[in-house]
């Protein structure tokens, strides 16, 4: 098994955001050397916070579009894996204003 190979099966024994941030480190970064670090950081990270908490934080940075160590850490260290991601707002149609076009406004 390659090295990227056991990074991914690594981070899919954590959880499904950990194995998706480990994917995105592996096929983002310029040079596979890089990747490899971030991922030996979040095996850190996992000694240190546990396992549980690891996967929070990693979810949690996918959720914000910020899968880096530098996102990771600080989640972990004020405690934000802990609190439930915000709720995405919903909005079924446009609202109603007097500056909206409708369909008989263009040709």
């Amino acid at each position: 098994m390659s090295c990227p190979a056991k990074l991914i099966a690594w981070g899919e024994r954590i959880g499904v955001g950990c194995a998706a941030l480990v994917r995105w480190q592996m096929d983002n970064r310029p040079h596979p050397g890089q990747g490899y670090r971030c991922c030996l950081g979040r095996q850190r990270l996992a000694r240190q916070y546990g396992h549980e908490r690891l996967e929070a934080a990693c979810t949690r940075a996918m959720a914000i579009h910020s899968p880096t160590y530098r996102s990771v850490n600080p989640i972990l260290a004020s405690g934000t894996d802990r609190q439930p991601l915000p709720a995405k707002p919903t909005q079924t149609s446009l609202p109603l204003h007097e500056n909206v076009r409708g369909p008989d406004d263009y040709h």
